[in-house]
């Protein structure tokens, strides 16, 4: 293998700065330079793979910090998975059509779209989208991501949107699409529809008022027989007075109890156990109950609407309930999903005749239909108004009328628009739908039987979703998209959608893109010779919609993993918990509409990234914190740390105080590999190791430990679990190395001459945790790793970079029970003698611990332990200069202290002898070589060698 060019790093740099915003663009170049994603690919060729296929984000706008916590968890498993052997193609994407781009683009240009041309908007669309994903694609390389960022994936791309519209066409062809009329999101703003996963949910100030409709007459009589016709009223209560226009039935439940009221003079129709609530908030407190019986009785019964001649008939339905109101729901079959479903089955069932009445335009404004004669005397007209501004004159007739009961205002979380944040509505529009019953079940046994959900909640989230999910509107009425390949005949206005059309509309796409569609006339468009095949005429138009974003993006699969050759279903998809009802929910309708199973095999969800109290980011609040405030200030490897710090599966906390808390985590990680190859400086691991056999006990030990993290990261890794391999790598880098075992070793590697055996033995052995550990967070502190890597010494066939190792082995040779049953209990009780040594040096008896002399009394399995140690090594992991361990605590003088956990009685003492001025050990042999009279024996010896 080609090893490629050195990365040249001055050599006094490492052991004393970190200084990552300046390095790691170094390491990105050398990265670069090398080809080193190129190169972990070709070492895996043939292996099996692990393809985490890249959910497109936006190209819209700068990256957040939710961006870099996806980023990173997708780079953090490539690359642990690369190490274990997998064939790791990683190609990153975007998602460039759609209406968020589209607003931008008008938003940034003052472009008024109805002034252009669709092919000079989709133009101006695709250079703003080029734009972001360029300047985004910057800021995920600086993350440290190794992908295929020179030649990623855009939807907009021919070759992608010649797939989807395979996708389209193919559905069409199994009876999965249709055009239909039917009440969906609509957002007046951007003048289009939008599906669920468009809408997010704010707080909204509504009226909230009470309107009575006139008893005209029933099928089934529930108003008691005394009672006057012309003073009864059906009493309805709604948020939305704009819609009343629209009013075209009443909705009851057929299970629940109504009663017929008496307020005054007037009798109010209302479901019983609403009575006291809604009258209380009509500030209605003498009231009479008269009867009561079930809504079904009043099925068909007729009022009157309160301000437009026309008869308002009763249906029954289960969407109404006694959460707030009355009971009795105005239904606008134009405005309500519920709405119009219940009046589609009274339609279907021949029970009314009536169309429905659609009064409001595109852009919100209420048609010329709406006009002066429906309102009686008040000779106001609502034609040209926008809905919302009409709602004060809407009251103001249903006043004149005397419909208005009660007129109040309330908050409510209310649906808006995912990109122009203004709130939405329900309109009745002819819109192109994929028939969802066609294949629902297949796909409800794909989530169970096909997909591991991780963490498992997943599962239950996205099968209630596919479940409940009504038809999916996939058409939207912008330019800036993938077009609906339908022709309509002009002859007969059937629409016409084949193998023939779509194999057509296809390659005109793969030659120009979707352009195309635009750019040429149908008979361009269409086969030579093509006609009708309803009717055999040769006259057609085009569909003038485009595609949702999320059949866009919900095509990937296919646009990229088949166009790249690899296999369908690929290993994972990896995205935020919002994307159960996005892009986890589209890929798999269009995956088992088209091919019968999703197109993937494992989903993993991480939450979102919230304040440190919890709190969504807001920079209204202005508790967001950037990824450059993290990279410019720390680095990136800090802000990778924090991705691994964290249990990503619920929502994650950041707050500067947070990332400061990680910067000194990260910085002891780094000190710790600083002590590591400071170390190994004359250690060449090709001659000098020392065979496990031949190493001291400590060694061994270390290398004990060392397996069991290796062991636990391995499977934190493998479970998708960073935060313990976080904690894992932390406590070993602090507690057992930093605190102890380095600690310990300063001794035989500062002051033994360079080949003694215990040096080497100590060398061997940080040897093997350095190029272990440095494996182990080469997946999170991809810079760090890649830093160490250059510095460290290098055995025989090691590549130039960490990103082209193998992941660490197991020695189970190494993992020895009885030395970690003996150890265990050997640094419980040194915990309780450093403790004795702390309080000593808190009471000034000695200063540094190199001082002391400590006498240990102790019993049982507590003398057996420190006493099988040997005084003299006792004292080495103590690093005091004397230790003695006495059996019999009974025997201890009256100045011993007991440790706090019982088990041993302490003297501690300064050392009597005197300190050697090169290992700062007090010896009784200072000053016994007269060349050397301020060294001890050992180090005498050292320096005449």
């Amino acid at each position: 293998m080609d090893y490629g060019k050195t990365l040249h790093l001055p050599a006094t740099e490492f052991p004393m700065r970190g200084n990552l915003p300046k390095r790691e663009p170094e390491i990105l170049k050398f990265w670069e330079d090398n080809k080193i994603y190129e190169k972990r690919l070709e070492k895996r060729q043939g292996n099996k793979p692990f393809v985490l296929h890249d959910g497109p984000p936006y190209a819209n706008g700068k990256l957040h910090i939710g961006h870099a916590l996806n980023k990173t968890l997708k780079d953090i498993i490539m690359k642990y998975k690369t190490m274990q052997g997998y064939y790791t193609p990683y190609i990153p994407g975007w998602d460039t059509h759609g209406l968020p781009i589209e607003h931008a683009v008008i938003k940034n240009t003052g472009l008024n779209r109805h002034e252009m041309s669709p092919l000079d908007l989709r133009a101006k669309c695709k250079e703003y989208a080029l734009q972001c994903v360029e300047e985004q694609k910057k800021d995920f390389i600086r993350f440290g991501v190794l992908g295929r960022w020179e030649n990623p994936y855009v939807t907009l791309r021919p070759a992608f949107e010649v797939k989807e519209i395979g996708i389209f066409g193919e559905m069409a062809k199994r009876g999965h699409i249709y055009k239909g009329l039917k009440t969906v999101y609509w957002c007046t703003h951007c003048e289009t529809a939008l599906a669920e996963a468009e809408i997010e949910y704010k707080e909204k100030k509504s009226f909230s008022i009470y309107v009575k409709y006139a008893y005209l007459q029933e099928v089934k009589r529930t108003l008691p027989a005394d009672v006057s016709t012309d003073k009864a009223y059906a009493v309805i209560w709604t948020t939305t007075p704009w819609t009343l226009p629209a009013s075209q039935a009443i909705s009851v439940n057929p299970e629940l109890t109504y009663s017929w009221v008496q307020v005054g003079d007037e009798y109010y129709l209302m479901a019983t156990d609403l009575v006291e609530a809604a009258l209380k908030d009509c500030g209605v407190e003498d009231y009479k109950v008269l009867n009561t019986f079930s809504g079904e009785e009043l099925e068909m019964a007729t009022f009157k609407h309160p301000f437009i001649e026309r008869t308002v008939p009763v249906f029954l339905g289960d969407h109404v309930t006694l959460d707030a109101g009355t009971g009795c729901v105005h239904t606008a079959p134009a405005h309500g999903e519920e709405d119009f479903g219940v009046y589609m089955k009274y339609k279907n069932d021949g029970k009314v005749d009536f169309e429905i009445a659609s009064f409001v335009g595109p852009t919100g404004e209420y048609v010329s239909a709406v006009d002066t004669d429906r309102y009686g005397d008040t000779e106001q007209s609502l034609a040209g108004v926008e809905i919302h501004d009409a709602e004060v004159p809407i009251l103001k007739i249903v006043a004149h009328n005397g419909a208005l009961l009660h007129k109040g205002t309330l908050r409510h979380q209310y649906a808006h628009c995912w990109r122009c944040k203004n709130p939405v509505i329900y309109r009745a529009t002819e819109q192109w739908f994929s028939s969802v019953d066609g294949y629902r079940q297949q796909a409800l046994d794909v989530i169970d039987n096909q997909v591991q959900w991780i963490p498992k909640w997943g599962h239950d989230r996205i099968y209630n979703m596919v479940a409940d999910r009504g038809d999916w509107c996939i058409s939207r009425q912008r330019a800036w998209g993938v077009p609906i390949p339908i022709f309509y005949c002009k002859e007969c206005g059937e629409y016409v959608c084949n193998d023939e059309t779509i194999k057509s509309v296809q390659a005109w796409v793969a030659k120009e893109g979707s352009d195309a569609w635009w750019a040429h006339t149908e008979k361009e468009l269409l086969p030579e010779g093509f006609t009708c095949p309803h009717c055999g005429h040769d006259e057609f138009r085009k569909e003038t919609d485009i595609m949702d974003v999320w059949f866009d993006s919900g095509s990937s699969w296919a646009g990229v993993l088949e166009n790249e050759g690899i296999d369908v279903p690929c290993a994972m998809y990896l995205e935020g918990s919002d994307q159960h009802r996005g892009w986890f929910n589209s890929s798999l309708l269009t995956g088992v509409a088209t091919t019968g199973h999703a197109p993937y095999n494992a989903v993993l969800t991480h939450g979102f990234v919230v304040d440190g109290e919890g709190r969504k980011m807001s920079k209204s609040v202005g508790n967001t914190v950037a990824p450059s405030d993290i990279i410019d200030v720390y680095g990136a490897d800090v802000m990778r740390l924090w991705v691994s710090s964290a249990d990503y599966q619920a929502d994650v906390r950041l707050s500067k105080e947070i990332v400061k808390q990680l910067s000194e985590v990260y910085r002891k990680i780094r000190n710790t590999f600083r002590f590591l190859l400071g170390n190994l400086d004359d250690f060449d691991p090709n001659k000098d190791k020392v065979a496990y056999k031949d190493m001291t006990e400590l060694d061994k030990w270390a290398l004990l430990r060392l397996e069991e993290v290796r062991r636990k990261v391995t499977e934190a890794y493998e479970n998708y679990e960073f935060h313990i391999l976080y904690h894992a790598i932390h406590n070993f880098c602090t507690v057992d190395l930093s605190a102890f075992y380095l600690d310990v070793l300063k001794d035989t590697m500062y002051a033994e001459k360079a080949d003694n055996k215990a040096r080497r033995s100590a060398q061997t052995a940080v040897y093997e945790i350095l190029t272990t550990l440095v494996r182990m967070v080469a997946p999170v502190l991809s810079f760090t790793a890649e830093e160490v890597w250059q510095y460290m010494p290098k055995e025989d066939g090691m590549g130039i970079s960490v990103m082209l190792e193998d992941w660490p082995e197991g020695h189970s040779d190494h993992y020895d029970e009885a030395l970690a049953e003996k150890w265990n209990r050997v640094l419980a009780l040194r915990s309780e003698l450093t403790k004795a040594l702390e309080s000593a040096r808190q009471k000034k008896i000695i200063g540094h611990s190199l001082d002391a002399a400590i006498t240990v009394y102790a019993d049982g399995e507590a003398y057996q332990a420190l006493a099988g140690l040997g005084n003299e090594f006792l004292a080495s992991l103590l690093i005091v200069s004397e230790a003695n361990v006495v059996e019999g605590r009974a025997t201890a003088p009256a100045e011993a202290v007991a440790t706090e956990e019982g088990h041993l009685s302490v003297v501690v003492g300064a050392s009597h002898y005197e300190k050697c001025e090169r290992c700062w050990i007090h010896r009784e042999s200072v000053g016994q070589d007269a060349e050397h009279p301020t060294l001890c024996h050992r180090c005498a010896t050292v320096l005449a060698d």
